[in-house]
């Protein structure tokens, strides 16, 4: 059981995987992780991503209210960067896991495929 202390927390952690739960969002990061100097003009966000300017809006909107990037305006001009450094250091240990869990999926196909017919065949009139 959760302490009545813990539960805030667990629920702002919830709020922020739920704030990069959308591809989108994830490759908006991904370009922010990327870009030189670690920021970039709405743009080429824009350009990057192929979404419409409304969509990329109520992106950006979402991962702000997450604190997960910030925005600086100049003039007309408004550019984002990541909130803080620890977003690429999760991008890219959600690379390593991915990357690992589909490598053991293709070893799992892979051995499969090497069973004798006859194995499979039981296996299907089960």
């Amino acid at each position: 059981m959760l302490s009545s202390a813990q539960a805030p927390l667990y629920e702002i952690k919830a709020n922020l995987f739920k704030g990069l739960a959308h591809p989108a969002r994830i490759r908006i990061l991904e370009l922010l992780a990327a870009a030189p100097g670690e920021t970039a003009a709405v743009s080429y966000l824009l350009a990057e991503t192929g979404l419409e300017a409304s969509h990329l809006s109520q992106h950006l909107a979402t991962l702000r209210r997450h604190k997960v990037v910030t925005s600086v305006r100049t003039a007309n001009a408004v550019t984002y960067q990541l909130a803080h450094p620890g977003v690429s250091q999760l991008l890219a240990i959600a690379r390593t896991f991915l990357l690992d869990s589909l490598s053991e999926s293709n070893e799992q196909l892979r051995l499969a495929q090497q069973l004798p017919a006859e194995h499979l065949s039981r296996g299907s009139k089960s």
